[in-house]
């Protein structure tokens, strides 16, 4: 299951059930099936925009309550259970453990570059800083002409309003984790 419908699983349930509600009583609220409400409290539907538009206006709550992170003491996020947002087989995937979320100021994904593998990204958007630490292999960061070599262990801060790449010179796999801020 994506992070997308596990979230919605989690929060549609968990405001139902605020709400004191049944899935017989959301069913009537929101001109839903039953059964399709329950799949979707299952992560086992993959809901459109229009049902979930059923979904909030029969709740009466925002969009963000329904597809944000569930607010929990603790959450957990476990690598095999995560799906690759961006992967080229054989080169690279890039992993989201905390994807942009509206309330919050940062998000932290992963990334995986194969042997001799090269990731290109363009501007993250004015004002935006990267920040990255190196778990295995050998980095090299690339922003225009020049080049930065990162060993595990090694981490580094950019301004990230332009074009670089992740480059694996080696031949294991690249692991690191990225830190996104924006002022």
């Amino acid at each position: 299951m994506d992070y997308l419908n596990e979230n919605i699983a989690i929060n549609l349930r968990k405001i139902r059930k605020g709400k004191k509600m049944s899935l017989e009583d959301l069913a009537v609220e929101t001109g839903l099936s039953k059964s399709m409400l329950g799949q979707i409290e299952r992560g086992e539907a993959n809901p459109t925009v229009a049902t979930l538009g059923k979904i909030i206006s029969g709740l009466r709550v925002g969009f963000d309550e329904l597809v944000g992170t569930p607010r929990k003491e603790v959450f957990i996020m476990r690598r095999q259970e995560l799906n690759p947002i961006k992967e080229m087989p054989g080169i690279f995937s890039s992993f989201a453990y905390f994807p942009y979320e509206g309330d919050r100021e940062f998000e932290i994904y992963s990334l995986e570059v194969e042997a001799r593998g090269r990731y290109v990204c363009n501007s993250h958007g004015e004002k935006t800083t990267e920040y990255l630490v190196v778990f295995a292999g050998t980095l090299v960061l690339e922003i225009g002409s020049e080049q930065f070599r990162l060993l595990p262990g090694d981490s580094v801060r950019l301004d990230s309003d332009k074009a670089h790449s992740y480059f694996n010179p080696g031949d294991e796999l690249l692991r690191f984790y990225m830190l996104f801020t924006w002022r």
